[in-house]
């Protein structure tokens, strides 16, 4: 036997893409047949060892199908044969958010626990690069290794580095080079040249290894594969062949050999986003946009709306329904879900479990609201703020305007079938106010309004209307007032709520005007704290209150794709479309509290990519672009929105915003922390460096933040002069075999024409100027990204419209210059509060609330040291990028 540094450990495992190129339940078929010869193979033979890819979910997947297999695995699991967890999925990381990362690891521990045990490493083989922030994440959870692939920059020579997060947590990282989780995936495909082959491997890894490596890692397998019958005879003959020490081991057991300390060890810091070393496949954050904004979405239902709601003033009972919005988003967040990158097929299953989660975040929301407005007036919202600071602004109520409208006119309708359509009081979606007969007995009349405002008891129509009733033909006429979406102005405490009345008849409220309220004048908007001008070619200048201006925003560049869903690729022959053949102004909105103007551009888009010649097709298609520029009262930030019916294939749209100040780098808020990017990106590793980024909360360059709506890409171009944000991007294949930008497939080349996201495209965002460096503005850019993203929510009161207003109330505050919350929810009878020192420097987060008893806990919940409060006031101290996590109680 060799010394423990040549000593060749291999790891038989699967790399199991749960749905990808086939749908889930054709993948989950050739599962069960996988894991049931493994489980029948292990059991007859004692040598055998597994891995299973270090996520629950295909032990779940199994397990609903064979429930019976359960003690099987967990005995395998318990024996040290089989390693399972620690994630619930191997999500795409940089499209889900940091508080999602923390829960699929929670669940996927919980879960691996409850079945024998979990694999302690934070095993990521096929993830699109890495976020910064994962060593901190791992390390909260108590996990001391991580094991990369993907995303490791130049400098990484050896296969064993410490990764080290902005806070300074680092994690002992094995990095998986020259061939990643399937290095070693045809180490026994011939049996006759196991021994060359298993030197060959040793050789080459050798080449990685440091002396604090220990062994070489050999990962026998690859995506969907099992491990030969006769592996351990094969591998046990080729040790004695080639004097290579060599075991067959799980990957748990090959970390469990290792030191957990990082002192020595070369240091990477923040994430791991380098063509270098192997393909990233950057395309994956634009391609079906749609699957980006339903994520974005349905995560900000549950973690921001629905779970604090629950937390604070549910009763325990939404609980299971959270549980179901978890699973579902956690489900989706896997590499080859919300990336896009699969067949049609998986993205429509992906797509409704991301509307099932959103749903049912809206569900405990709606319980929770109408629960509460039970008590505010019909005239009333009552308006919940999802922030963790007292806030001001605009939410929008229905209210009458004068007039009357004719609902519904039926002739010759007879009296039975009229009165069928009315269910107690309510007719037509609203409520009978009034009825009247004509006096000629011909025409029955009902006034309908919003609310229920008087008891209405249909026998009195019966009575009416005499003997024989059922078989008179009427005219029925039903009346209503027009209903119309109007501002309204609310102040709402921290995670509180408040009631405020909505404008009668749509007239301004008898409040005064808030400060900083709108003023429209021709092609302006101002309300002192941002303007924007409009010009005749449909861009806009906007100018902040610090002077802070930018002009020939929102000019939009639509050009051709020849790539896939991983890659975008130019053809040679490009035909770009920036001007517009006709451009129209009109003002859609005007008050002092939201007003907007909308412009309407027409272009002529080349209707498809034309592969024959490298370029795009003759043949165009007419395409209207409505983009609409607001100002809400006392925001410092103008709202954009987009919208575009797409006719088109293969092509890329992109947004282009001038800067205020040529830019050398951007800030890109992600997950749990804001990552500064240069003009450039790192390659070498067969996949060209395109500089086009993921963003989540929002991107700040130049003077210049755009606040995001969802799950988004960007690339600084015109040497920092300009940001691209990309809006749409088309292809109709999963992966082509030759593309200019990358040099080998990346999946297989399956037709995708639902990836042309062809139909209605939305895109919502806003613009904040600042001036001076990010570091000075850091803080302003996090409390307007927070707003904008998280708007007031509003419930229709549902009492009395004499009942007075409820006293506003307030739930949990947290201040501190750059503290973001990311987490508000109940556990064991906690209310456990999760922060992020977002700003970039030490910092102090002051938690107040209503509680008396205060502690740390880990990202699992696992209590730690108690921490002193002083009239339920928690001053947390925080360093720069601490993710921290605190448990409240009386």
């Amino acid at each position: 036997m060799s010394d423990s540094h040549e000593l060749v450990v291999v790891v038989p495992h699967t790399h199991w893409d749960r749905e990808w190129y086939l749908p889930f339940q054709r993948f989950r078929l050739q599962l069960v047949a996988l894991l049931d010869e493994l489980l029948d193979r292990m059991e007859a033979d004692p040598r055998h060892r597994f891995t299973l890819d270090g996520q629950m979910a295909a032990v779940d997947d199994y397990l609903e199908v064979r429930p019976e297999a359960r003690e099987r695995v967990t005995a395998l699991v318990k024996s040290g044969r089989l390693a399972i967890g620690p994630w619930d999925i191997l999500m795409d990381e940089f499209l889900c958010s940091g508080e999602q990362v923390v829960r699929n690891l929670e669940r996927g521990i919980r879960r691996s626990g409850e079945l024998g045990g979990t694999m302690p490493v934070g095993y990521l083989p096929d993830m699109f690069g890495h976020i910064a922030q994962m060593p901190q994440i791992l390390r909260g959870a108590g996990l001391d290794h991580a094991c990369v692939f993907r995303g490791g920059p130049g400098a990484v020579t050896s296969d064993t580095f410490a990764w080290v997060s902005p806070d300074g947590t680092a994690v002992r990282t094995r990095y998986l080079p020259a061939g990643g989780y399937g290095n070693a995936a045809g180490l026994l495909a011939d049996r006759g040249a196991v021994a060359e082959r298993l030197r060959e491997l040793h050789e080459r890894m050798s080449a990685w290894t440091l002396p604090e490596s220990g062994p070489v890692l050999g990962m026998y397998g690859s995506d969907h594969t099992a491990p030969a019958t006769d592996a351990p005879d094969l591998l046990a003959a080729a040790g004695e062949e080639t004097g290579i020490g060599v075991r067959l081991a799980t990957l748990a057991a090959f970390f469990e050999g290792l030191p957990a300390g990082t002192d020595g060890l070369p240091l990477v810091h923040g994430e791991l986003r380098s063509h270098a070393r192997a393909n990233i496949l950057p395309g994956v954050n634009s391609i079906r946009p749609e699957l980006k904004r339903a994520m974005s979405h349905a995560e900000r239902w549950v973690e921001r709306y629905a779970e604090p709601m629950a937390a604070l003033y549910g009763d325990g009972g939404e609980q299971r329904f959270l549980d179901m919005a978890w699973q579902r988003l956690i489900a989706v967040s896997c590499h080859d879900s919300v990336t896009g990158c699969g067949c049609d097929e998986t993205a429509v299953q992906v797509g409704a479990r991301m509307a099932e989660a959103e749903q049912l975040g809206q569900a405990v929301c709606d319980l929770i609201g109408q629960r509460r407005a039970a008590a505010v007036p019909q005239d009333a919202l009552l308006v919940f703020n999802p922030s963790p600071r007292q806030r001001s602004g605009v939410v929008f109520a229905e209210v009458d305007r004068p007039g009357v409208a004719v609902l519904a006119d039926d002739r010759d309708l007879p009296a039975e079938v009229a009165l069928t359509r009315i269910h107690g009081t309510e007719l037509y979606g609203r409520h009978i106010a009034s009825w009247s007969l004509s006096e000629d007995g011909s025409t029955l009349t009902f006034a309908v309004a919003r609310h229920e405002s008087a008891a209405f008891d249909v026998a009195e129509v019966r009575e009416a209307l005499g003997e024989g009733w059922r078989e008179r033909r009427l005219r029925v006429r039903i009346l209503t007032s027009p209903g119309e979406q109007v501002p309204v102005w609310a102040e709402v405490p921290a995670l509180g709520y408040a009631a405020v009345r909505t404008p009668d008849q749509g007239s301004p409220a008898d409040a005064a005007l808030p400060p900083n309220d709108v003023r429209c004048d021709g092609r302006v908007l101002d309300n002192g704290l941002v303007r924007i001008e409009v010009a005749g070619d449909g861009t806009f200048r906007l100018t902040g209150a610090d002077g802070t201006t930018t002009a020939g925003l929102g000019s939009l560049v639509d050009g051709g794709d020849l790539g896939d869903t991983y890659n975008y690729a130019p053809p040679a022959a490009d035909v770009l479309v920036a001007e517009p053949e006709s451009v129209r102004i009109t003002r859609t909105a005007g008050s002092p509290l939201c007003a907007a103007l909308e412009v309407e551009r027409r272009y002529s888009w080349p209707a498809a990519g034309d592969f024959a010649v490298d370029g795009r097709s003759a043949r165009t298609e007419p395409v209207t672009v409505t983009l609409r520029v607001e100002l809400r009262a006392a925001e410092p930030y103008a709202r954009i929105g987009v919208e575009f019916d797409n006719r088109c294939d293969d092509h890329r749209l992109r947004l282009h915003l001038p800067l205020p100040e040529q830019a050398e780098s951007s800030f890109a808020e992600g997950q749990f922390a804001v990552v500064e990017r240069g003009l450039t990106a790192e390659g070498g590793g067969g996949e060209y460096p395109l500089p086009t980024f993921p963003a989540a909360g929002f991107v700040a360059a130049g003077g210049l933040a755009v606040l995001l709506d969802e799950y988004s890409e960007y690339e600084l171009v015109e040497e920092g002069r300009e940001l691209a944000l990309t809006l749409l991007r088309s292809s109709g294949q999963i992966s082509r075999n030759r593309i200019p930008l990358r040099d080998e497939p990346a999946g297989p080349q399956v037709p995708t024409p639902g990836a042309q996201s062809r139909g209605l495209r939305s895109v919502s965002l806003a613009l904040l100027p600042y001036a001076g460096a990010w570091t000075s503005a850091s803080d302003a850019v996090l409390r307007a990204a927070e707003e904008f993203r998280h708007g007031l929510y509003a419930v229709p009161g549902a009492a009395e419209a004499s009942a007075p207003l409820p006293e506003p109330e307030r739930g949990l505050a947290v201040e501190g210059p750059g503290v973001v919350l990311t987490s508000a929810r109940e556990r064991d009878g906690w209310s456990e509060v999760r922060v992020v020192a977002e700003g970039g420097a030490d910092t102090v987060a002051v938690v107040e609330s209503g509680f008396t008893r205060a502690r740390r806990c880990d990202l699992l919940g696992r209590p730690g040291e108690v921490l002193p409060m002083d009239g339920g006031v928690l001053r947390l101290p925080l360093r720069a990028w601490e993710i921290a996590t605190v448990q409240l109680g009386h």
